[in-house]
């Protein structure tokens, strides 16, 4: 037995938990001199202005308190007349919460008793299998390289008793890749069938740069939608994201937010009105360049499926993710492991939301790397 008495205090839960690759990839390029960051995954521009003399105002006029723990009332029902715009045969609640982050913890908590099984495919973000985990859940992986497709046969196989949920993430981090409406649709009614929740993390459903986004909800009332404002408006350290469904789950959801995050950041709310009406297109087609740029550039010469959207690329690495990535770290390229997000260390991440001096710097970089 260890001799620090604070190893007594760490509760059993916590050795299913890492630290994040990516924190730590963070924490490193505070240490390099100009070193070529396509690590991490928050938008290069800043929070548009309007949003910001928004936010500023509200902290003036004195919205500095707790707000309802759903949320502010006129934010709920502006995102409640866009949800019924989008789904007017569907009854659908929403919530604010504390980011994406904050959702999704609430989702998994509300949902998830020990033993149940939560399917994610792979790669995933790598918050999920921990956030399972955490709620004392069991994660289910599916294999979906090379093409990282949603393989429904799979999936079905992949079902027991104690199948509970289901977790996709459309458009994908880390590949970027945009699931077709066939596949989601198939992904709905499969889950509606066996009456398992459907969970769609839409955080990036703005950054599609070749086909209109879709969510699965389009095709079952009995879908979890979680989505927010940090990626979309660079909201990234505002930590205001909001989540619809079945009245039943937000509910349950909001009771439980009660006694853990309180409510989402009250000026945020506020300031988020605003942004429901800013127009995004200009930084949309700026990621699309982006995009192109970063994927012709090494196409070439590495094995890469061109993502559809989101901003992050998962390119096969020359000799192993690991090893690749400690490569290109020792010669200034910050990139994450494909291991952070995957049971496979095959591939690395690049995040292409970034200047484009970086970006030209990065394709010349993992070129002679290649």
């Amino acid at each position: 037995m260890s001799d620090n008495p604070a190893d007594r205090w760490i509760a059993d839960r916590m050795a299913a938990i890492e630290s994040s690759g990516i924190r730590r990839i963070f924490e490193l390029s505070k240490s390099l001199k100009d070193p070529i960051n396509l690590s991490i995954g928050q938008p290069d521009f800043d929070v548009p202005e309007p949003i910001k003399a928004a936010a500023c105002a509200a902290i003036q006029q004195g919205r500095n308190v707790y707000t309802l723990t759903q949320g502010i009332p006129e934010l709920r029902q502006k995102l409640r007349d866009r949800i019924r715009a989008e789904y007017p045969t569907h009854e659908r609640e929403v919530m604010g919460t504390s980011g994406t982050s904050g959702a999704l913890v609430l989702s998994l908590l509300t949902t998830v008793n020990p033993g149940d099984e939560v399917i994610l495919f792979d790669p995933y973000f790598v918050m999920y299998p921990h956030l399972v985990r955490f709620a004392g859940g069991v994660p289910v992986f599916i294999n979906t390289y090379p093409d990282f497709a949603l393989d429904i046969d799979r999936v079905k196989a992949a079902i027991t008793p104690r199948t509970k949920a289901i977790l996709v993430n459309s458009p994908a981090n880390p590949t970027g890749r945009v699931a077709p409406a066939g596949e989601l649709r198939a992904l709905a009614e499969l889950a509606a069938k066996h009456g398992i929740l459907l969970i769609s993390d839409e955080i990036y459903r703005l950054f599609c740069y070749d086909e209109a986004f879709v969510s699965p909800a389009a095709f079952s009332e009995d879908v979890l939608v979680i989505d927010g404002f940090s990626k979309s408006h660079a909201m990234t350290g505002w930590r205001l994201g909001f989540a619809h469904g079945p009245r039943r789950l937000i509910d349950e959801m909001s009771k439980l937010q009660q006694y853990t995050f309180v409510c989402a950041p009250s000026m945020v709310q506020y300031a988020a009105l605003t942004a429901m009406d800013v127009v995004m297109d200009e930084h949309i087609d700026a990621y699309r360049r982006k995009r192109d740029l970063i994927h012709d550039g090494i196409a070439a010469t590495y094995g890469v499926t061109r993502p559809g959207g989101a901003f992050y690329l998962f390119p096969e690495a020359p000799a192993g993710g690991t090893a690749f990535v400690e490569r290109a770290i020792a010669q200034g390229l910050l990139i994450i492991p494909g291991n952070v997000f995957s049971r496979r260390d095959t591939h690395f991440r690049l995040s292409f939301a970034a200047d484009d001096r970086t970006l030209t710097r990065g394709v010349e970089m993992l070129r002679k790397l290649a």
